[in-house]
Order: structure tokens, then sequence, then C-alpha cells
């Protein structure tokens, strides 16, 4: 495996996974107060393009990575959004013993 795959391997695993503490920590305490509406509004616009930069392209890194960031942080925003009985009732549904 060359330098530039093991990089982008790496760039990959972090990307992916630097959504999923604070996605976990909203499902669990169902707060959202300290979150910023506006930073993941941009977040999620961001992952949007460059979902669509990879789908025009066919670029399945591109696809896989930001689909997947995508996902994650289009929740948080939702969770962020939604009404507090609402986030209640999805964080109850994702975390059933919380």
């Amino acid at each position: 495996m060359d330098a530039a795959t093991i990089v982008g391997a790496l760039a990959t695993l972090a990307s992916t996974t630097s959504f999923v503490p604070q996605a976990w920590k909203v499902i669990r305490t169902r707060d959202t107060a300290a979150i910023s509406a506006r930073m993941y509004t941009v977040t999620v616009i961001g992952f949007s393009l460059w979902l669509t930069y990879g789908l025009l392209l066919g670029q399945w890194p591109l696809i896989a990575t930001n689909g997947i960031c995508l996902a994650l942080s289009a929740f948080i925003l939702a969770m962020k959004l939604l009404p507090r009985r609402k986030r209640e009732q999805v964080a109850a549904a994702l975390d059933p013993t919380g």
C-alpha cells in the first residue's frame, strides 16, 4: 500500500468517526443547547456539496466518506432543530436504556 492510500484511509477514518461522539452524546443526554445550528447547517451544506462532487466524478471514496459524514452531521443538526418532545422520542428510540 502506498503512502497516499494510507493517508487517505486515515483521513477517511478520522472524518467519518469525528461526528460519532457528538451524535452519541445528543442521544444519551438529549441536550443540544451547546450545539451551533449555524455551524452544523454550513457543515451539512459542505458535505452535501462534497457528496455531489464525488457523485459527478464517480469517485467512491468521496461518495462513501462524505455520505457518512453528511448522515451523521445532518442527524446532529436535525436533533438540534427538533422540538424537545420529538428529540426525546428519537433519542429514546435509538437508546431505550437512556
